[in-house]
């Protein structure tokens, strides 16, 4: 397991993940433009849907500004269908079960939760731009308000 963490100008790691309805998705595919990868701990869980949601409910904007959402999160893409499906989400949810993805983004590894140290997937948000580099790395970010706070960030 790694501590990796990722900052503005390093290249964000490739990857080919299933998507929902088990179609490869990769990073590769958004060249030429900018594209939003975050990481959340599980489909259907009140937190990730909250943060979902508000990026659903956000995506207009953000594709508007040409900025492209990704989410990605441990569970198997029969999951995320029904998460998808349940919510409504209109971007693409990946599953990475070997969480490798994860590890080279620094999303997986030690949290505190409720006062405990766990292992566990790190809520993070990465910006990457249209040549692949990371331009925005946030970790261990609120399910709540996030979405909103990243938009002011990037002025969309």
């Amino acid at each position: 397991m790694t501590d990796t963490r990722l900052a503005p100008g390093d290249p964000a790691p490739d990857f080919s993940l299933p998507d929902a309805d088990g179609a490869t998705v990769s990073l590769q595919d958004y060249r030429g433009r900018k594209v939003i990868v975050y990481f959340y701990p599980a489909a259907s869980t009140p937190g990730c849907t909250k943060q979902a949601c508000d990026f659903r409910d956000n995506l207009a904007e953000l594709d508007g500004a040409g900025i492209a959402v990704i989410g990605i999160s441990p569970d198997k893409p029969a999951k995320l269908a029904k998460f998808r499906d349940a919510e409504q989400l209109t971007f693409p949810l990946l599953s990475d079960p070997d969480r490798s993805v994860l590890q080279a983004y620094g999303a997986f590894g030690e949290k505190t939760m409720y006062g405990k140290t766990v292992t566990g997937v790190i809520r993070s948000t990465f910006l990457v731009d249209e040549a692949g580099k990371i331009e925005v790395a946030q970790y261990n970010v609120r399910a709540t308000g996030h979405v909103a706070k990243l938009r002011r960030d990037l002025s969309v």
